[in-house]
């Protein structure tokens, strides 16, 4: 697989951190919560941004590249909806107004892409220095898709051990003062809730990408090419959050279509790592023959097929409910909304009260 320019690499990075940058701007100068079509168009330029970096590394380092590319990409937006699950709970559990989520879901993502980096970095010279390291991720894939087929998810609702410790030792407000992480509450300054959101999107997300990165790692060895998946798919996790937020639960099926996934590729680092074999208590150390190579474009089409398959069966799923069925759903997401921006405005009043207070 030939090399990508240096130049190209270093463009790419500076033009990424550029969108994130401008896409920050935007957001800041303009809070409000995105219609549906806003949110449809904004996903589609984040795919069409995808699709054209695929047709660049196509033209810079030939298919091979782009096709690890765009089987990575889909992997990482597929595995993200699980994050979409956890985020719908961190914005409801800390009763984040509407009006900053868009915010407070883009400094989320820069977070966790920061982490990440750290993350593909590492991983990237564990493998270069033990190859047998095929063997834990593709282990860990296998059973996380086994735990995903029995829909143990506890976790997923749970404080990690960062958020539990800020609580304990961190002197908190219960309202929100915009985008402010301190504010004045009688009198005395105060962290806003807004610094714990932040770090349970970015830690949880960390923990997500356990399962995420190694699986992209199953696809291509380039940590560039596994970065920059992740960026583009993390990109558009903030518009799939207003666009999807009230049919994630509805997509039943598409748990499925994750784990098989999961249980591919980690089938696929298994026999990767055998046919590579380095390990001397396993054919004495040489490499077994026997063990296929799945090639790139195989992996896109089983990842391609399994989203396909599990997200049109919930469709259909859902066609079937009955009417009744449909309708309490609509009612219920519209109570839902209408007390999501009665709080929005009791949480304001609150903190004009505060600031009127320390005034005076």
């Amino acid at each position: 697989m030939p090399e990508l320019p240096v130049v190209f690499e270093v463009g790419s990075m500076i033009a990424l951190v550029a969108i994130l940058l401008a896409d920050l701007l935007i957001v800041a100068r303009r809070p409000h919560v995105p219609t549906l079509r806003e949110s449809g168009v904004w996903v589609g330029i984040y795919v069409g941004l995808a699709l054209i970096f695929a047709v660049l590394m196509l033209v810079f380092a030939g298919g091979d590249s782009a096709g690890q590319f765009l089987a990575g990409w889909l992997t990482e937006y597929s595995l993200s909806i699980d994050n979409l699950f956890v985020f719908v709970i961190i914005m409801a559990r800390f009763s984040v107004p509407k009006k900053i989520q868009q915010e407070v879901l883009l400094l989320g993502i820069i977070i966790a892409l920061v982490l990440r980096g750290i993350f593909i970095l590492v991983g990237a010279q564990l493998i270069e220095n033990f190859s047998w390291i095929f063997y834990i991720f593709g282990a860990w894939l296998i059973w996380t898709a086994i735990q995903q087929l029995r829909g143990e998810d506890e976790d997923e609702q749970k404080d990690t051990f960062i958020v539990r410790l800020l609580r304990r030792r961190v002197r908190l407000t219960d309202t929100y003062d915009g985008m402010k992480f301190r504010t004045h509450h009688d009198g005395v300054r105060h962290f806003t809730p807004l610094l714990i959101v932040l770090i349970a999107i970015g830690t949880t997300d960390l923990l997500f990408a356990l399962d995420s990165i190694p699986a992209i790692f199953g696809i291509t060895e380039s940590p560039f090419i596994v970065f920059t998946a992740n960026v583009f798919a993390l990109m558009g996790l903030r518009q799939l959050y207003f666009l999807l937020g009230g049919l994630l639960e509805r997509l039943v099926y598409l748990k499925y279509g994750i784990a098989v996934i999961l249980a591919f590729i980690g089938v696929k680092l298994v026999l990767h790592a055998l046919h590579d074999n380095e390990l001397p208590f396993l054919n004495g150390g040489h490499h077994i023959e026997w063990a296929p190579e799945i090639n790139t474009w195989v992996s896109l089409l089983v990842i391609v097929a399994a989203m396909a398959v599990s997200t049109l069966a919930s469709l259909v799923r859902m066609r079937g409910e009955t009417p009744a069925a449909a309708d309490a759903v609509t009612a219920d997401d519209t109570a839902a909304d209408d007390a999501a921006i009665d709080d929005d405005r009791a949480d304001q009043d609150r903190a004009d009260q505060d600031r009127a207070r320390t005034s005076d």
